[in-house]
């Protein structure tokens, strides 16, 4: 049975997604590093299609900060924010941006993040076959 402490975890995670998605789409750097803890992890292959060293992975607010102001500067337009419900225990957060979208194909990921102390403090992105194909179409430079 569910405590109260985990509802309430779990309606705060679930929030999160919303925040997040909602900075990203409105291309809001400052909206998206407040959700991350000071000691953030985050690894994605956007990093590596950038070209910023070293590839693959970003550690803490000044590294993950270059990446957002890189990332929302040239987002492309097939980047679009139609997600499934997240899902969390409260501490582990996560949801899909399937391909196949009301309006057409977006880019396809699964976003998971931890939270500590409210804050995501890791955050790894897996990306499908179509938003592959956004790199190497080489679609982050255009």
């Amino acid at each position: 049975m569910m405590d109260r402490n985990d509802e309430e975890a779990r309606s705060y995670a679930a929030d999160v997604a919303t925040r997040w998605t909602d900075a990203l789409s409105k291309r809001d750097v400052e909206g998206l590093l407040a959700l991350y803890h000071p000691e953030i992890v985050l690894e994605s292959p956007v990093i590596y299609a950038l070209g910023l060293k070293p590839p693959g992975i970003r550690r803490g607010l000044r590294e993950l900060r270059e990446l957002l102001e890189t990332v929302v500067a040239r987002t492309p337009a097939v980047r679009r924010f139609h997600r499934t419900p997240p899902l969390t225990d409260g501490r582990i957060l996560m949801w899909e941006n399937p391909r196949d979208a009301p309006d057409g194909d977006q880019m396809d990921f699964v976003e998971v993040m931890e939270l500590e102390g409210g804050l995501i403090r890791r955050h790894r992105i897996y990306w499908g076959w179509y938003g592959v194909g956004v790199i190497v179409r080489d679609e982050y430079h255009h």
